[in-house]
């Protein structure tokens, strides 16, 4: 079974040093990268059709982000990585995913460069950190290309 590093992504530049230094460990110890992303649920309960819309349009945005973070890396490794988007609260959905997969290596988080690290970042570092059954990688947002390098 392959080291499965799990990224958990969103808009934030963090977010995409993350997954380039997973993509990087994956690479190196012949792992897979997979991205789990956590959107906001959608009032459309009624519109089934317009809520699976929505999740399309945002599971084609989170692939595009993906692709241009980390494709170079992906493509010499040839590494493809699962995309997962979930609907809900972002620190629930995270850690009741994590509890059903037992090949999961770490999960990776980016901080951000300055300020406060992330709502994320806070929490699995904080107080309930010991309650996960993986490893919790955090990676500084303010990382370069050689520095990202060197630490994967």
């Amino acid at each position: 079974m392959a080291r499965t590093y799990l990224v958990v992504i969103d808009e934030s530049d963090e977010a995409r040093v993350a997954l380039r230094f997973a993509a990087r460990r994956a690479s190196k110890t012949h792992g897979a990268v997979e991205v789990l992303a956590v959107t906001q649920p959608q009032d459309f309960v009624q519109w089934g059709g317009v809520q699976a819309a929505m999740e399309e349009e945002q599971r084609l945005r989170i692939e595009a982000s993906v692709a241009a973070a980390v494709g170079e890396i992906m493509d010499a490794a040839g590494i493809r990585p699962h995309i997962v988007v979930k609907a809900g609260d972002p620190v629930t959905e995270v850690r009741a995913y994590v509890g059903t997969r037992e090949d999961i290596a770490a999960l990776v988080l980016g901080a951000a460069a300055s300020g406060s690290p992330g709502p994320l970042v806070a929490d699995f570092t904080g107080n309930d950190a010991g309650k996960l059954p993986c490893p919790v990688m955090v990676i500084p947002g303010g990382l370069s290309e050689d520095q990202l390098e060197k630490l994967s």
